[in-house]
């Protein structure tokens, strides 16, 4: 645990010197919601379509949101990794005493605290200036789902940075996968409407596990069985991710 601090405390200060960086994290998926969402609930007056049921655009958006700022703060973890390498800190810490997981989980939960201020932050306004109806019951259940998100797409990531060593090769790489995935998948819109072809490719599609899972636990919106389902597959995500990540990190040095 002492070699997990070390890297937790050195990311804090790194990001505490970079206010920019600390901004995007922390306000950027609340700005998300208030601009995308406000807007696409007045243009969709009627509401969202999906499962039987009529919800406003703002609540059925949520889960996107917080599903889009895990991924879109595992990529700024990840492209620390090309910040590292080029000023050599990354090589030096492979020689320190601590092996190649305490350095992946060190970097994965500094992300996972800032993952939950970020979320605090967005579900409170959610709640209080949207008045979007959160399950306060099931809230533990959103933080574990944010945290377990946000680390699966970091080692995910991580292991597309270790394999990758041009910084302009990563963000091409990572930008096209970004796009595609999230108009793949139900962050933006319910599947119920889609063709069934591209229904079939968005559930297969981690982004919309997460995304569902997400939706259910905050709004109460999904059949039971499916996302249990999607939850326990983006936990295998989470695990094959973090296997991958490891190997790829030994192949870096």
């Amino acid at each position: 645990m002492k070699n997990i601090a070390a890297i937790i405390y050195r990311d804090s200060l790194i990001r505490l010197t970079s206010l920019t960086w600390l901004f995007f994290d922390m306000a950027v998926p609340l700005l998300y919601l208030l601009m995308f969402g406000v807007g696409f609930n007045k243009a969709v007056g009627f509401g969202v379509h999906t499962l039987g049921s009529s919800i406003p655009y703002n609540n059925f958006f949520l889960a996107g949101v917080l599903s889009m700022s895990c991924f879109g703060s595992a990529i700024n973890q990840a492209y620390g990794f090309f910040v590292d390498r080029d000023n050599g800190i990354f090589y030096e810490f492979l020689t320190y005493p601590m092996t190649r997981g305490e350095l992946l989980l060190g970097k994965m939960m500094f992300q996972c605290i800032m993952a939950l201020a970020q979320t605090t932050l967005t579900l409170t306004a959610a709640y209080f200036i949207l008045g979007i109806p959160i399950n306060i019951a099931l809230l533990p259940l959103t933080i574990i789902t944010v945290l377990i998100g946000i680390a699966a797409w970091f080692f995910a990531l991580s292991t597309i940075a270790f394999r990758i060593r041009r910084n302009d090769t990563f963000n091409t790489v990572i930008n096209v996968a970004y796009f595609v995935l999230m108009f793949i998948s139900s962050m933006f819109y319910p599947l119920d409407a889609v063709p069934e072809w591209l229904k079939y490719i968005s559930y297969v599609n981690p982004l919309t596990w997460h995304t569902d899972v997400l939706r259910f636990t905050t709004i109460g919106v999904g059949e039971i069985i499916t996302v249990s389902i999607e939850a326990f597959g983006f936990i295998m995500f989470l695990l094959i991710s973090f296997w991958y990540a490891q190997q790829a990190l030994k192949k870096a040095a």
